[in-house]
């Protein structure tokens, strides 16, 4: 499990096309500080497997369904990345409950900057659409963020500058692919609910009741 507090900014220094999946080599002096065969590093907010550990640089297996549901599949060497480990158990939460699990993609749409801060409109797939809400929890490439405005088709975010200067939400231009995770809270929620609502409409005694209305 991750938070979404990204811990830096990394770099990708070889991409090996193997077919139907592909090899990264990640250049991240701070996650790989202790790094190991096995370990978790979420990548622009994807869940990858530390393959190989040398210095300051790992490799990750992406296969194709990854591919094809983030924007890893866009990424090419000298491309920057925001890394971070998983969360330790006893620590404090800074962000939110993120699983690594991108549940799609946006676009990057427009962005408004201020003095103090910028405001980034995103394109928002439909189907994700019913789990985004004004002043909620939404991951945009490993950023844990809070939802200003949502609308049918899009959302915005209101970043600061450390997020700016810190992460790849700085430099990202309109036309540009996010990878987005929505919060596995709210999808919970919406299985749990549609599970007691055909649960209710299977229950006999309900059928009984709508026969003696009728």
């Amino acid at each position: 499990m991750f938070t979404g507090i990204v811990e830096e900014l990394g770099e990708i220094t070889a991409v090996e096309n193997l077919g139907d999946a592909s090899r990264f080599r990640l250049r991240g002096p701070v996650v790989t500080e202790g790094a190991k065969h096995g370990d978790s590093i979420a990548v622009n907010g994807v869940c990858l497997t530390v393959v190989e550990h040398e210095g300051d640089e790992f490799t990750a297996d992406v296969m194709a369904e990854t591919l094809n549901r983030s924007s890893l599949g866009a990424l090419a060497v000298g491309s920057r990345v925001n890394l971070e480990r998983p969360t330790a158990v006893g620590t404090r939460l800074g962000g939110h409950i993120v699983q690594g699990h991108v549940d799609g993609t946006g676009q990057i749409l427009e962005r408004k900057p201020s003095d103090n801060w910028e405001i980034i409109k995103i394109s928002l797939p439909a189907d994700l659409a019913r789990y985004v809400v004004e002043k909620g929890s939404i991951t945009v490439d490993g950023v844990s963020l809070t939802v200003v405005d949502a609308g049918p088709d899009y959302f915005t975010i209101s970043l600061i500058p450390t997020t700016l200067a810190l992460t790849t939400l700085g430099i990202k231009q309109p036309g540009d692919p996010v990878n987005l995770e929505v919060d596995v809270i709210a999808k919970y929620v919406e299985r749990l609910l549609a599970a007691k609502d055909a649960q209710h409409a299977n229950d006999p005694a309900n059928a009984v009741s709508k026969e003696s209305a009728q």
